[in-house]
């Protein structure tokens, strides 16, 4: 059997915004089977999802067998003959080709486009300089130069049995059952410290959603916990837990968000997840261009200060880091607000 090798995107939010552009090949490819090479990072982000047969680990620090020729060994013994490549990098069309695909579709960039066999470019503003267009779109273009029928906007993710079972573990024991909604923060971001939101806004607006009846949850990975729990220590309430002492998974993010009332979040991977689930979200925007990541998800708000120095795309701010700290709590809460949250409704007992 023929198989299509998919080169997913090295960021998890990325990925979740490729997932339109994944669904309408697996649609479009009835008969063959998906492979997924991934970064092992992003890669349990679509655990529980139908499209991918297997995933193949791509990491060029990694084993040998995930690196450049070792990933192509493995391309050309499950015969994969067509390649999507959604990450822009010369590594991967070269994989692509050393594993014997023989149709690779992408962007023509870095000095790859002698690799494709179908290829796109880039918008660019008048300065040609590339212009910020929603990635979501881009992904879309790609697979289209298969034949996939434009596949819409509607990203997708999925939980797993035991993503279920952890989530409702935690909610137990952080009692937030006792709520009548929940409502998460997420304060993390790989990108970079430039898209961290002060703590000690997270907290104020951790503790006026609890003085408002809601329970609050703090999202976190592995090098986010202190802030997590920086966050609950200076909400100073009862209401405002974190997941910083759970056994953290993107599983468990996943399901987390799943649960949520709405999600208030950086502009990071689990601001994706909130829309793959359909899940209300205001996402605080500091120096990265609002375009790149546009999902058009109907129940999202996006929340930027003006400023004359961004946006930047800098992932440590030169200078004050004003495109965030002047980002109030009351600011966000207004926000909020345009979604119906939080609810003004009393705490349950128990």
């Amino acid at each position: 059997m023929k198989r299509v090798a998919v080169f997913l995107p090295n960021w998890i939010g990325d990925v979740v915004m490729a997932t339109p552009a994944v669904r309408g090949l697996h649609r479009h490819f009835p008969e063959r089977e998906l492979l997924a090479v991934a970064k092992p990072y992003v890669s349990d982000t679509l655990a529980g999802n139908p499209w991918f047969t297997r995933t193949v680990a791509f990491d060029a620090r990694g084993k040998r067998e995930h690196r450049l020729w070792g990933v192509a060994k493995q391309l050309r013994a499950l015969n994969a003959d067509t390649a999507v490549l959604f990450p822009n990098s010369l590594r991967a069309a070269v994989v692509a080709r050393l594993g014997g695909c023989r149709t690779v579709v992408g962007f023509g960039r870095y000095f790859r486009d002698t690799l494709l066999t179908k290829r796109l470019y880039p918008a660019r503003d008048i300065t040609g300089k590339p212009k910020p267009t929603p990635v979501i779109d881009d992904y879309n273009r790609i697979v289209g130069l298969l034949g996939v029928a434009n596949p819409g906007h509607q990203m997708e993710l999925f939980t797993t049995r035991a993503d279920d079972v952890a989530a409702e573990a935690a909610w137990g024991r952080l009692k937030l059952h006792s709520y009548p909604q929940v409502i998460g923060l997420n304060p993390g971001g790989a990108f970079g410290s430039s898209k961290h939101w002060p703590t000690e806004h997270f907290a104020a607006l951790a503790r006026a959603l609890a003085e408002r009846g809601a329970g609050v949850v703090v999202l976190c990975g592995p090098s986010e916990q202190a802030t997590a729990r920086e966050i609950v220590t200076k909400a100073a309430s009862p209401a405002v837990v974190s997941l910083a002492d759970e056994p953290l998974s993107i599983g468990l993010t996943k399901a987390t968000v799943r649960r949520l009332g709405l999600l208030v979040t950086t502009d990071s991977g689990p601001r994706h997840f909130a829309a793959a689930f359909g899940v209300p979200v205001v996402t605080l925007f500091g120096p990265t261009h609002i375009a790149w990541t546009e999902t058009y998800f109907d129940q999202a708000i996006h929340v930027q200060k003006p400023v004359p120095c961004g946006p930047c795309q800098l992932r440590v701010c030169p200078l004050d880091h004003r495109c965030m700290t002047t980002l109030t709590p009351q600011d966000v809460l207004a926000a909020m607000a345009r979604l119906g949250h939080p609810r003004q409704e009393r705490r349950h007992a128990g």
